[in-house]
C-alpha cells in the first residue's frame, strides 16, 4: 500500500508526530511512504523510508495527483493550513478532486489521518 505525505510548512512537524505515534502499524503492515519535496525531507530525517518527489509548489502535488490517478497511490495524508495561503491552491484543488473522482482515502487533519490509519 502506498501513502502520499504532504504538510503545509506549519504542520510538517505534526506530520512527523502523527508517523511517530503510528510508526508500529505502518512498519507492520509495511506501507510504502511518498511525500512532497520537504515533507520528505522531515520524515526522512525523522528515519522513516520515503521516496520524496519535488515540494509542493513545484509541482509535488500534481506528482502524486499522476499517482493516485494512474491507481498507485491508495491513500492522502495531507495536512492542510487553513489559515495561510498557497499559491499552489489549484493544484491542491486538482489533488483533492482526482481523489474523489478515484475513490482514495483522504485526509487533511490528524484526527481523520488517525481513523483511516487504524482502519488499515
Amino acid at each position: 500500500m502506498e501513502i502520499a505525505l504532504i504538510a503545509h510548512d506549519g504542520k510538517k512537524a505534526e506530520m512527523v508526530q502523527f508517523l511517530n505515534e503510528h510508526r508500529q502499524i505502518l512498519e507492520q503492515k509495511r506501507i510504502t511512504l511518498i511525500a512532497t519535496g520537504t515533507t520528505g525531507q522531515k520524515v526522512k530525517a525523522a528515519g522513516y523510508d520515503v521516496l520524496s518527489l519535488l515540494s509542493g509548489p513545484r509541482g509535488g502535488d500534481a506528482q502524486i495527483a499522476a499517482r493516485v490517478a494512474e491507481g498507485i497511490c491508495n491513500m492522502v495524508l495531507f495536512f492542510r493550513d487553513p489559515l495561510d495561503r498557497h499559491p499552489h491552491e489549484p493544484d491542491i484543488l486538482m489533488l483533492m478532486r482526482l481523489c474523489d473522482v478515484h475513490n482514495v482515502p483522504l485526509a487533511t487533519n490528524p484526527a481523520s489521518a488517525a481513523l483511516l490509519i487504524k482502519a488499515i
